[in-house]
């Protein structure tokens, strides 16, 4: 298995942490965001691994921005072995009564057609080279709709289950497999998207972005005789 890995969502969170363990492991990583400060320091706390990551602004809603970083991370390693999609938004103004178009194609953009984009950049080089592991993270909120979440954001994540779902029904028989993570409560960045926006105490039950990445790394991980189709994580 080759150790080359793309993150969605690199800049903070979930994301980010995925991306600094796998470099810990010697893997080379691209990582992407929209904010290529955000980025910078990703590189900067992997410290010596640093090296290891390629730097690639992009806004996966945009499918033309994404065929062009699909073609610049291709052309830098020549091939990929994971595609984890961790990248994910929410809005303050979240409720039906409340949603703005806007915020919700926003949220659809980042949360699941930025995803689906991301999938198709990179699955064709899996698909012909019979290798190859996309971690979607999710979220509990795509098991159950709740007004924490909000519609669009319960919308995304139903869907993004489902695009995991199809990726194993049409592609394990050709190597590649897809794993979706649906982690309840993380002290991560979104929080401050919340319409109340927790305090430290609701923060310290919470899990931590670098549990996700545990979770994500034991999926990569396995042999690739083995596929975790869904895993559930909650805060104890």
């Amino acid at each position: 298995m080759s150790k080359i890995a793309v993150i969605t969502g690199a800049g903070s969170g979930v994301g980010q942490a995925i991306a600094l363990k796998l470099a810990q492991m010697d893997w080379r990583v691209a990582v992407l965001g929209r904010r290529a400060e955000a980025l910078q320091e990703t590189v900067k706390l992997a410290g010596a691994h640093g090296k290891q990551m390629l730097v690639v602004p992009c806004d996966i809603g945009d499918s033309n921005a994404v065929e062009q970083m699909g073609q610049k991370v291709l052309g830098a390693f020549k091939e990929v072995e994971v595609l984890v999609n961790a990248a994910g938004t929410n809005a303050p103004k979240r409720a039906l009564e409340v949603l703005s178009l806007e915020d919700y194609h926003a949220m659809m953009n980042a949360n699941l057609n930025g995803a689906y984009y991301c999938v198709q950049a990179f699955l064709p080089q899996m698909r012909a080279r019979g290798s190859g592991t996309i971690v979607n993270i999710v979220s509990d909120a795509g098991k159950q709709a709740s007004p924490k979440a909000g519609p669009a954001y319960v919308m995304s994540k139903f869907g993004l289950a489902g695009l995991t779902q199809s990726i194993n029904a049409e592609e394990k028989s050709r190597g590649v497999r897809a794993c979706a993570i649906f982690p309840g409560d993380i002290d991560t960045p979104l929080l401050e998207k919340r319409p109340v926006v927790p305090d430290a105490a609701s923060r310290s039950k919470m899990m931590r972005a670098e549990d996700i990445a545990d979770c994500a790394l034991f999926c990569i991980q396995l042999p690739s005789r083995a596929i975790v189709e869904e895993m559930i994580v909650r805060p104890r």
